[in-house]
């Protein structure tokens, strides 16, 4: 049983370091008074100010700090994600995914904040506004489940996942929603390099049920945008849902002619 319980963890060694360092931090952040934790989260946060300073250490650190409430809210959903993700395609891959859309997204939002304040579109206190945690490279794994999804399910997946991250971005007032929707796509992208997936299992599926329903509750956790994200992702689903019976039914079938026949004997079929 022991044997079997190691086997286990160490398919997903990268998820569970993952939380037990993000255990391990957000508990020692919890002793300190809230002067400190606020001081703690500012130098981890990837904000302008410190990107601009040449802090680029917080393109790592701030995936290990977490300002979203007790651990105990967010660690299951998370874990459950992140485990799917590396028994699908691997600790490396996993790490890939993570990293390319915690990294790339922040870095895509600081060079579109840069633009903003530039030309005024956005007051210059943004530029320390706060940004730490796993939401950037929680959506890149989500997005890169995509490529594991059966082929007939798949639009209907992508066009739920756009539609809510694209309607939050409409109607929530936060970069980081953007910062979302940009890790989705890059890790839909690099997901397609990532070759064949694991076969699905029962216990799999109860995994994607709950990371669904954690990585739905991330792009939609800003006030006011779980209804309507919600009807415009039905919306993307069904859109995607449509495209692939138009697809299907455009797909031309092969009429095999009779047994005896000259097409029949030289192995061909008539269109």
């Amino acid at each position: 049983m022991v044997r079997a319980a190691l086997s286990a963890i160490a398919r997903v060694r990268v998820t569970a370091i993952y939380a037990v360092a993000l255990v391990a931090v957000a508990t020692e952040i919890g002793r300190l008074g809230p002067d400190a934790q606020d001081r703690v989260i500012r130098h981890a946060s990837t904000n302008l100010h410190n990107l601009s300073h040449g802090h680029v250490g917080t393109l790592l650190g701030s995936a290990f700090v977490v300002d979203a409430g007790p651990v105990a809210y967010w660690l299951p959903g998370l874990v459950c994600l992140l485990g799917l993700g590396e028994l699908l395609w691997r600790s490396g891959r996993l790490l890939v995914a993570f990293a390319v859309g915690h990294v790339g997204a922040t870095l895509l939002v600081a060079v579109g904040l840069t633009a903003a304040v530039t030309n005024g579109w956005l007051p210059v206190s943004v530029a320390r506004a706060t940004d730490v945690g796993i939401s950037y490279g929680a959506t890149a794994v989500l997005g890169a489940l995509t490529p594991a999804i059966p082929r007939r399910w798949r639009p209907t997946w992508v066009g739920w996942w756009l539609a809510v991250a694209a309607a939050v971005v409409f109607i929530g007032t936060d970069f980081t929603d953007v910062g979302h929707l940009a890790a989705l796509l890059l890790g839909m992208a690099v997901a397609t390099r990532f070759g064949t997936p694991q076969r699905w299992t029962r216990p799999l599926l109860v995994l994607f049920i709950v990371a669904a329903a954690f990585g739905f509750l991330v792009l939609a956790s800003a006030e006011g945008t779980l209804l309507q994200s919600a009807t415009s992702g039905l919306a993307g689903a069904l859109f995607g849902t449509a495209f692939t019976v138009v697809r299907t039914l455009r797909q031309p079938t092969t009429v095999h002619p009779p047994a005896g026949s000259l097409d029949a004997a030289a192995g061909l079929g008539v269109p």
